[in-house]
């Protein structure tokens, strides 16, 4: 749910990054001690992020040697403009937690109560799975995302204004569910079940809540005064506003209820100042062996493209440990990025040059926030003579067509990584690729062509792709990218964003079972009537299929009569969250679970009752009860008699919510043609309805 504007840089599967559409003034930041120069340039290009590129608002900090030589804000805060952001302005920083629980997890290893490479069912005696490798995960491919964990069960996880553990307390029950999608090791894929069970890990072993534990070793020791938990006591009032695009309200807070996945609150100064943990200034917390440690490649542990200028290299807990373009200057780099669904950080370390930049945002993105991260660190290694001048923009340079063998057109066919499938052709010295189920339709992309060195160069020499067999057999797309974002600097892009989907045959029983669903939507009913699921779009999963295809839905394996999942083997992100598909009948009715998330077939949905007064009430296994809207009750206006803690949604027939009871705080609503209502709540709950012309 990002704030988007009006033209994208193309990149075949992996990343977007916004383009610009105009320039805003913003708040300049307040008088401190760094240089004018570094000022100067702080304002002006957080001043891009709030008015350009579609963040809120923006805060930034960052240390030299232990002192903080910038800090300021941009954007706005409340609409009203009756609360000013300040450098106390608490901001989300998402998975830039994990940072936290890594720091956590080591100092238990440096106090030896963990071994990173011992089982992590030695710390864990009720972690079970449905496939006996799990005894072959440790503690280290938690923090480097090799675990083969199937990714994100994250019911209940994001909440407005709602600290509930249940994503944390139920995910020992939900991974005794699952299986493993790779050997423990085999290869890193972000995963965000690895560091809420390291959020585990840490409680089992230090006998103390999470959340405790950070304060006693950490946000105390470190003086950070406004790095708190989501189970915390949390002033709304001192964190930063959040708005949405088309939503004239402020947003409740987020509240991200996996700690060590997401759900630490902080500012960019505290964040500089645990980055002290990094540079040395902060001593005696972690030793420097674990400091080390965390910044080593561990990417190259398991499979991974060939080196190459990257901003995702992975170490433990740091999306990278070379960060570009920080590499070009012979400068060691890490940094970790975080996205919820509303809030951004970035924070980046030169532990080297002692120097952090942190940078958070409401709306916006990680990436952009690292970019002007970047810019900063930039700046000041200039000022200081550590790098004489900037690098130019890097490219391929422009490409040279050659003939390319005929033996590369075998490259063609479907390619798939988690929730996408596209078909490439490989002819004529070029590729085109579609999608499948527009079939003929260019998606856009820019135009490659192959070049001598075997690869297929974009005409702007900003893209190069080419075809890998890896050595477990399986044939990657393997994407690089410079992407230029004006006046904010470039992000290099290194990986593999698609692997070549095989065909998987299936039995005319199965394919049968399939055809029943094609084409049929399911809609969410597991979450609580607080959950941001419910918000900006209707919450669905759709069964897509293209018959040229046959054996998945999307980029899923039909695996039998009501089974999916995601076979691909792509690193860095392309199968990230690639959850097994279970459909299963239940009083008549029939459900999708996925990652502990439960869907409804809307076949089962019905009309609203059209007249003037009616009630819903939640059967007594139910949290979300759907309707559709009747012709005879479109243009009416609904009020909705809510009971405590409970929550009704309105879609339009685009599928974009227009009420959603807990922004609005309104009951009232005029009701769409061919739209969709959700009443959500404990079961139980009575909802009384009235339609008024």
């Amino acid at each position: 749910m990002k704030k988007k504007r009006n033209v994208y840089l193309a990149i075949i599967l992996a990343f977007t990054f916004l383009m610009p559409t105009g320039v805003m003034a913003a708040e300049a930041p307040p008088a401190n001690t760094a240089p004018q120069g570094l000022k100067e340039i702080a304002a002006a290009k957080a001043a891009l992020l709030t008015g350009t590129y579609g963040a809120t608002s923006v805060q930034y900090a960052m240390v030299d040697n232990g002192k903080i030589i910038a800090s300021g804000e941009a954007g706005k805060n409340d609409a009203a403009g009756n609360i000013p952001l300040t450098s106390e302005t608490m901001y989300g920083i998402g998975s830039t937690s994990k940072m936290f629980t890594t720091a956590a997890v080591m100092k238990l290893v440096d106090q030896g109560k963990i071994n990173l490479d011992s089982p992590l069912v030695n710390y864990i005696a009720e972690f079970k799975m449905k496939d006996e490798r799990y005894k072959q995960i440790t503690p280290r491919m938690l923090l480097n995302h090799s675990s083969g964990l199937e990714g994100s069960s994250l019911a209940n996880a994001f909440l407005f204004k709602d600290n509930d553990t249940y994503a944390h307390d139920t995910l020992l029950d939900q991974l005794a569910q699952q299986s493993l999608k790779a050997d423990p090791g085999a290869y890193s894929v972000y995963s965000n079940d690895g560091f809420t069970l390291a959020e585990i890990l840490v409680e089992r072993v230090s006998g103390m809540d999470f959340t405790a534990y950070i304060h006693q070793e950490f946000t105390g020791p470190l003086g950070l005064k406004h790095t708190l938990t989501s189970q915390d006591n949390l002033d709304v009032s001192k964190m930063a506003a959040l708005y949405a695009p088309g939503v004239p309200e402020q947003l409740p807070n987020e509240t991200v209820n996996v700690i060590g996945t997401g759900g630490i609150y902080s500012t960019a100064e505290d964040l500089v100042k645990f980055a002290g943990l990094f540079t040395g200034e902060a001593k005696d917390i972690l030793s420097p062996q674990a400091v080390n440690a965390m910044a080593q490649p561990e990417y190259k542990r398991g499979l991974w493209p060939q080196d190459a200028d990257n901003s995702v290299d992975y170490g433990l807990g740091w999306d990278s440990v070379k960060l570009f373009p920080f590499s070009e200057y012979g400068i060691k780099a890490l940094a970790k990025g975080g996205d919820t669904m509303m809030y951004h950080a970035e924070l980046v370390v030169l532990p080297e040059q002692n120097l952090a930049a942190a940078v958070l945002s409401s709306g916006g993105s990680s990436s952009l926030n690292e970019l002007l991260a970047n810019e900063l660190l930039l700046q000041v290694l200039q000022d200081k003579g550590t790098i004489k001048e900037r690098k130019p923009a890097k490219s391929f340079g422009t490409p040279e067509k050659a003939d390319m063998p005929e033996e590369l057109t075998k490259y063609s066919g479907f390619y798939g990584a988690t929730n996408q499938l596209i078909r490439i052709d490989v002819a004529n010295g070029e590729i085109n690729v579609t999608s499948p189920f527009a079939p003929g339709q260019s998606l856009g992309l820019p135009k490659l062509i192959y070049t001598k060195d075997g690869t297929f160069v974009s005409e702007d020499g900003t893209l190069k792709v080419a075809f890998v067999k890896e050595k477990n057999g399986r044939t990657y797309l393997w994407e690089r990218q410079y992407a230029s974002v004006p006046e904010l600097g470039q992000l290099a892009v290194n990986l593999y964003s698609a692997e070549k989907l095989e065909a998987n045959a299936i039995t005319p029983d199965v394919e049968a079972a399939w055809k029943q669903r094609d084409g049929k939507s399911y809609f969410l009913v597991s979450e609580k009537y607080s959950s941001l699921a419910y918000f900006m779009t209707l919450p669905i999963y759709q069964i897509t299929r293209t018959d040229s295809l046959p054996g998945y839905v999307m980029d899923k394996q039909i695996t039998g009569p009501d089974s999916l999942m995601g076979k691909h083997a792509v690193p860095v992100t392309g199968s990230r969250d690639s959850a097994e598909f279970r459909f299963f009948t239940q009083a008549g009715s029939e459900y999708l679970e996925t990652a502990g998330s439960l869907y409804l077939n809307g076949d089962q949905i019905k009309e609203l009752y059209p007249g003037k007064k009616s009630s819903v009430t939640l059967r007594p296994t139910e949290q979300a009860r759907w309707f559709s809207v009747p012709a005879q009750a479109a243009g009416k206006t609904m009020t909705v008699e809510l009971p405590a803690q409970a929550a009704f949604a309105v879609y339009d027939a685009a599928g974009t919510c227009v009420n959603f009871s807990v922004v609005s705080g309104n009951n009232r609503v005029e009701l769409p043609e061919n739209g969709k209502i959700v009443f959500i709540g404990d079961p139980g709950k009575t909802f009384r309805i009235f339609l008024n012309s």
